[in-house]
């Protein structure tokens, strides 16, 4: 029996390798899919869009938020891999009580190498995994403090207004490339109104394309408020999902600020 503690504390144990996982995280289904386990792989979320072979091709078991525990009995999951962010606390209380779950907690990049290094270990798939996290080490010092400390508001949500503060992994992917989150002075994902976006004035507004899909119309409204920001749509999962798709950063962000001109 082969013991592994998750990034929340938990203990897990396995008298095996798992050969039936259910993930619940779109980011980390991505990961698990890139290792090579589409067999193991039974479960996904809805919201597990990327690659679309996957999408199409494995069970869903509801949203990240509301997942469908039954479709989940019934898949007889032998682990079942979450994050403590994205997942409802009930949801993983009750999902323990009859499984192995393992959670992941990602604040920073190093988080993330933990998760996905660790996952390798569990599911036998070290090689690959270290592989997949030295290749975005490598590829993320190219961009490490690329931008000049240029003020940014991220955008999450649409009335009301929602952004990414301190503490988001989103947060610590801003900071990395050299921006300045104009709303570092508040917690996690604050609502903010018209009122403090004109008084903070940022240089630039990110307009996430997930979870709330912005678009065009909400640039022109936007702007009304903020006539001196620069205001554009951003890829949401290359700020946001913390599995292999961090492979994606380093030519999105330099296309970005090259759109930017900063």
């Amino acid at each position: 029996m082969l013991e592994y503690t998750d990034q929340i504390g938990n203990v897990i144990k396995l008298a095996k390798k798992p050969v039936r996982i259910v993930s619940i995280v779109p980011s980390q289904s991505e990961f698990l899919w890139d290792l090579g386990l589409r067999d193991e792989l039974v479960g996904i979320t809805k919201f597990c869009i990327h690659p679309n072979e996957m999408y199409r091709g494995v069970e869903r078991v509801g949203g990240t938020k509301k997942l469908d525990i039954e479709k989940i009995r019934a898949l007889k999951p032998d682990l079942i891999i979450g994050n403590k962010e994205e997942n409802e606390r009930p949801d993983i209380e009750l999902l323990q009580k009859e499984f192995n779950v393992w959670m992941s907690d990602i604040y920073t990049f190093e988080d993330s190498f933990e998760m996905m290094t660790q996952l390798g270990i569990i599911l036998d798939k070290e090689f690959e995994a270290r592989k997949i996290v030295d290749a975005i080490r490598t590829s993320l010092t190219e961009i490490k403090d690329i931008f000049s400390k240029h003020t940014v508001a991220y955008f999450i949500w649409n009335q009301p207004y929602m952004l990414a503060a301190k503490n988001t992994f989103i947060d610590f992917v801003l900071n990395y490339v050299g921006l300045t989150n104009a709303f570092s002075h508040l917690e996690r994902y604050p609502e903010v109104d018209e009122m403090m976006l004109k008084k903070i004035s940022p240089e630039f507004c990110f307009l996430s394309s997930e979870p709330f899909p912005f678009k065009e119309e909400h640039i022109s409204e936007l702007i009304k408020s903020l006539p001196n920001s620069k205001i554009v749509i951003v890829d949401g999962e290359v700020f946001s999902w913390y599995g292999s798709r961090l492979l994606h950063l380093n030519a999105y962000i330099k296309d970005l600020k090259k759109q930017l001109n900063a």
